[in-house]
């Protein structure tokens, strides 16, 4: 079958996902379904995957499933426990004591916060975490959601201490072992090809990171701002300039200086440090306090099942040092279990439950680390820890739990469906007909397009992957061999391109439904995923833009030669 033609097969179940959300504007709950319905079928007919493997790897997507709706349920938890604890409105009143302007506070948590636990965690724990936060200091529930997702780009290609590179482009060992044999490489070891993938990708995620927290503040008072303007976003530019130099600094040092599995998390636990003091000793803060207005003003879509409160007066139910324990306690844990050099990883990933082979199928697996997903270590065990940190009564604790296990009914069918037509995409190599996987005859038609402006191009082939999949990981893990040969082909630097693949796998988490249903969740919001979408594809195109002609420029101007 032409590649043309089994290209646009592959892209049905997208389509379909994308039609129905963004276009008919149905929930996730419905939209995924089908989507998988079309992602299955055609795997059968078109790439004539047997029946069994198709149950198969259907069984295996909702095992995958579980491993994020564990994150998600954990989340949520925490948010209701804080809540009913009365940590969440001391820690409102602490904020508002730093600063009242929404824009501060979506850069302090959204890009920040986020960027420290993303480098700690990953796997969209995040959004998860922050957009929560941000509700519970009175943002609309779309606006936190949009605004952690766009600010979880730049840091995602560091996140769960350098995942997405030192994991995620493990396929390319083979052919990096081969260069090595033939002495046709320009790097001693594949630990330091990684390193020198690791400075690249935050040279580039490095410039558009400048100008991220001044576009995302300028974004949320366009599009949730009474008089719609961007203009309003502006006015916090000095104290955004500041956030991306405080981030900037740690986030490149650590690039350059330590390799992968530190950029983000430094970044992050180092700006956070000083922007916190500089807010509160009142360094470039603006002149006028912003806010989303009254809630009553509010568009409708604005809001989920999670309310938050239309007056801004707070009270203090303990000390500010009392309420943030459990936040400070879950950065410090995650830290802990998943740096390399300490036992507590390897402890906590350890117990490990899976079903090789399901259904007799080889390539088809599904594994569980329960104690390792941060939904368990650390989320469900410092809310449980909290309840005696707080004093908390049994009637709130048992509001707080049932409360939490409510919240999952709708993303737990979205994301369902999500994960099992991502595994069924990632299964469709193994085909009685020797066609390419769909997601790899996708990007080879994208591939004989484009010819030698592949450059441009390449970061959008990892934001596929990762709005396919919903992990910079997996993206890489399905198209670095393939970036790397098209780079070979084209004779420029393989390492170049290779940074562009991990830095689209980043930025396309500002659209992937994996993220979008899970980190609405948190904040009570369902069937707004077409919403989201349409709104954060814009920044996501800004950023592949910035970054394919800067690409074109390294590749064919300035590092033409490098391997």
């Amino acid at each position: 079958m032409p590649l043309g033609i089994l290209a646009l097969i592959a892209s049905l179940p997208i389509l379909v996902a994308l039609v129905t959300m963004v276009g008919m504007r149905w929930p996730a709950t419905k939209a995924m379904p089908l989507a998988w319905l079309v992602c299955a079928g055609s795997a059968f007919l078109v790439w004539q995957m047997p029946l069994g493997f198709v149950l198969a790897s259907t069984v295996s997507g909702f095992g995958g499933a579980l491993n994020v709706l564990i994150i998600v349920w954990g989340a949520i938890l925490i948010l209701y426990t804080l809540r009913d604890s009365g940590a969440a409105e001391t820690i409102n009143y602490g904020f508002h004591g730093i600063s009242r302007d929404r824009r501060v506070q979506a850069v302090i948590i959204g890009f920040l916060f986020g960027a420290f636990i993303e480098g700690s965690a990953g796997f969209g724990t995040p959004a998860a975490v922050a957009a929560p936060l941000l509700l519970s200091l009175g943002f609309p529930a779309l606006a936190a959601v949009t605004v952690c997702l766009i600010y979880n780009s730049v840091p995602v290609s560091f996140g769960a201490a350098g995942t997405p590179i030192w994991f995620g482009l493990r396929n390319l060992e083979p052919l990096l072992n081969s260069a090595l044999a033939e002495d046709a490489a320009n790097f001693a070891t594949v630990g330091e090809f990684y390193d020198v993938i690791a400075r690249w990708v935050s040279v580039l995620h490095g410039i558009v990171g400048i100008v991220l927290p001044l576009f995302v503040v300028c974004f949320m008072t366009r599009y949730f701002g009474q008089n719609k303007s961007w203009r309003e976003g502006l006015g916090a530019w000095k104290f955004c300039m500041f956030a991306s130099a405080c981030f900037l600094i740690p986030y490149w040092a650590a690039a350059f200086l330590l390799g992968e599995e530190f950029p983000s998390l430094l970044g992050g636990l180092i700006s956070l440090a000083i922007v916190v003091y500089g807010a509160r000793q009142g360094w470039f803060l603006p002149s006028e306090t912003w806010d989303f207005g009254t809630r009553s003003s509010w568009d409708k879509e604005w809001t989920g099942e999670i309310t938050t409160v239309d007056q801004l007066e707070f009270k203090p139910k303990m000390s500010q040092i009392k309420a943030w324990t459990p936040y400070v306690l879950i950065g410090f844990i995650l830290v802990l279990t998943r740096v390399t050099f300490l036992p507590l990883r390897d402890w906590l990933s350890s117990i490990t439950l899976s079903w090789p082979q399901v259904f007799g199928y080889e390539t088809v697996t599904f594994s569980i680390q329960p104690l390792f997903l941060p939904g368990i270590v650390p989320f469900a065990l410092v809310a449980i820890l909290t309840i005696f940190m707080h004093g908390m009564k049994g009637e709130k604790v048992r509001e707080a739990w049932v409360d939490s296990f409510k919240r999952m009914k709708n993303p737990t069918i979205a994301l369902l469906f999500a994960v099992a037509l991502v595994e069924i995409f990632r299964q469709s190599a193994n085909n009685a007909v020797g066609y390419p996987s769909m997601p790899l005859s996708m990007a080879e038609l994208t591939a004989t397009v484009t010819g030698y402006s592949w450059p441009f191009f390449a970061a959008f082939v990892g934001a596929l992957g990762a709005f396919i999949t919903g992990s910079n990981t997996v993206s890489d893990l399905l198209f670095s061999e393939f970036q790397y040969g098209i780079a070979q082909g084209l004779g420029i630097s393989r390492q170049i391109v290779i940074a562009l693949q991990v830095v689209g796998g980043a930025m396309g988490n500002m659209v992937c439904i994996h993220n979008i249903v899970a980190a609405s969740a948190t904040v009570g919001l369902a069937g707004m995923e077409g919403v989201i979408i349409r709104r954060n594809v814009v920044p996501m195109l800004m950023y592949g833009l910035i970054v394919g002609i800067v690409g074109l420029i390294f590749a064919y101007v300035m590092f033409p030669q490098m391997f």
